[in-house]
Order: C-alpha cells, then structure tokens, then sequence
C-alpha cells in the first residue's frame, strides 16, 4: 500500500510537472552552454549537500546556478577497448547521481546513470525497485566496446538525504559504490591538453573543453528549453546535455558522445553526423515524463580531431529550430 502510495505521488507530482512546463522553442541559431539561472528552485541547504555527499560516500560537486548535487561514479574496475584500441574511462564509462528540488520545493528528484556489464543489469534493476526507485531506461551507448557495456538511468522522488540513502542502498552491491571501486590507474599518458589543440577545438565548437586526464570533453546544455519532469526544472547538470569526449591523437582521435534533441530534430542530426562519416551508434529517452521530450543520440567516429570537432559542431547548429514538420 505504501508502495502503491508513493507511486501515485510521483505521478501526481509528475503530472504537475507537464502543466507548468512551456515548449516553445526561442528560434536561436546555435545552442550556448545553459546560462538562464533556475532561481526559482529552492537550493539545497548545506546540511543537505553534506547529508548526500555522506550517504554516497564521497565529495560530490554543487551547481549553485542549476540548484543541482552531481556525483560522479566512474568504473574504475574496468579495462576497455573500442574497435581493439584501449581507452580511458573518461571517454564514457563513469556514471552519474544528481539531485535537486522540485520547483514548488516540496520535494527532490534523483536522476542518474549507472554503468553496468551486462551481467549486472538485472541485479541492479531489483535493488532500485527493492530501495524505491524506479528504472528509466537501459541502452548501449557505444558499439565496438570490449567488454559490452550497458547504461541505466533510475530516478526517484523524496527528500534530497532521503533520496541518496536509497540510491546508495541500490548500488551497495554493485562495482559503481564508492566503497567497491579501486583506485583509477596511475597511467603514464599526457593530459588531453597536450594531446590536442585544445585552443583550435574550442574554437570550432564555440565551447570551452574540460582536460579529464588523457580525454577532453565538450558539454552543451539547452538553454533554448525548459524542460520539466517529476515537478523538476531539467537542465544540463542533471542530464539535460549534449557532449563530445575526444581521446587518441590529434591525427587519429576518437570521439564519443551525445546529442539531447526535440523529436523534429532527430532526423535532421542524424543527416549531418553521418555526412561527416560518424556512426550513430543508438537513439533513446533517457528520462520518464520529461516535457517536451528529449530524445538522446548516442554517435562515435574516428578521424582528424580537427574533422570531428566540425561534425559535433554542425550537429548542435541544428538543435533550437523551429520544426517545419516531419518528413515521412
């Protein structure tokens, strides 16, 4: 019954949500990294952060402009290959836990992203639903990769302490704990900085790169959105984001990443990505509920870092068009 209740308060909360939520697009040309501040969501409290950052086991980083607790849970356990090339985890295998409050403030949201083996899937499936949360989606975002590796967002409403205890529980048993992971390999690798003209991509992206060891990393929000699930103004630090990790070299790079679209742009991305000969690798929702919604498209090529950069450039100057309908 308690179960059957909390369901139904999410749901309540997730139809008020929609209500207030707009969809209108603005008509910008090109999408900027998320600039509008989210003031009417109330902040979390210090004792909050500290309560959450307690429950998960580690220091976790405070977007005080989107109001939003990220942690990172990267899989330092593992060991993986792309199309027989080694890479690092930075390139895309480190998940993710974010919470902030409801706009009304009179709940929190979790979102997250779990990287898992196949084999740990349905294990963590049960212990979400076992803690009180409940499972958005699971998909691949790479092809090539050795071992396969699948990705699984879970979501939850409550209070935000309340929130990281059963996430936490949920993960107790798996490698993404904090109490399970061993320490990331002291890998003797140049920093990405010195692997790539970081000045010359930046420039051809219209973005600034974060250097995460041996990868660079591209992370663009959309600013010409308001996007509203479970009661919860969405935005990039709680997975509102397209992205692009680059590793390898400046003549031989690999890039990996995601694109958060209206579904009148799938088609239209997909088109510009694969006229630059990057593989779209998979399509997906990410999140339950979400309005408008988003429709994430997972890509990978190989080539030129300089080349690549062009092709994640081109595919965010399609994002914040007005749809002129679809093509059938």
């Amino acid at each position: 019954m308690n179960n059957f209740r909390n369901l139904t308060s999410r749901r309540t909360l997730l139809k008020m949500g929609l209500l207030l939520t707009g969809s209108g697009l603005v008509g910008l040309k090109t999408v900027h990294a998320f600039s509008t501040t989210t003031s009417n969501t109330p902040d979390l409290t210090e004792a909050e952060i500290q309560g959450i950052e307690k429950a998960l086991g580690k220091k976790g980083k405070y977007n005080a402009k989107e109001v939003t607790h990220n942690t990172s849970f990267p899989r330092n356990d593992l060991a993986v290959t792309v199309k027989g090339k080694d890479v690092p985890i930075s390139f895309g295998f480190g998940g993710w836990a974010a919470i902030k409050r409801t706009m009304d403030g009179k709940s929190a949201v979790l979102m997250s992203d779990c990287v898992l083996l196949q084999e740990e899937v349905n294990p963590l499936i049960t212990a979400a639903l076992e803690s009180g949360l409940e499972v958005g989606a699971i998909h691949n975002h790479f092809f090539y990769e050795e071992p396969r590796i699948f990705y699984m967002h879970i979501h939850g409403m409550g209070e935000p302490v309340e929130l990281a205890q059963k996430y936490a529980t949920a993960i107790s048993n798996t490698k993404i704990a904090v109490g399970n992971q061993p320490a990331p390999l002291n890998q003797k690798q140049d920093p990405g900085d010195k692997i790539f003209n970081v000045t010359e991509l930046n420039n051809i992206i219209g973005h600034e790169a974060a250097i995460n060891g041996s990868t660079i990393k591209y992370t663009v929000g959309r600013s010409d959105l308001k996007i509203m699930a479970m009661g919860a103004e969405v935005t990039s630090s709680i997975g509102l984001n397209s992205w692009a990790s680059f590793t390898g070299s400046e003549n031989e790079a690999y890039i990996a990443g995601d694109i958060a679209m209206l579904d009148h742009e799938v088609n239209q991305v997909i088109s510009t990505l694969r006229k630059h000969h990057i593989e779209i690798v998979a399509i997906h929702n990410h999140m339950l509920g979400d309005d408008p919604h988003m429709i994430f498209l997972h890509y990978f090529g190989v080539g030129p870092s300089r080349e690549l950069a062009l092709a994640f450039r081109d595919a965010l100057l399609v994002l914040g068009k007005k749809s002129h309908g679809h093509n059938h």
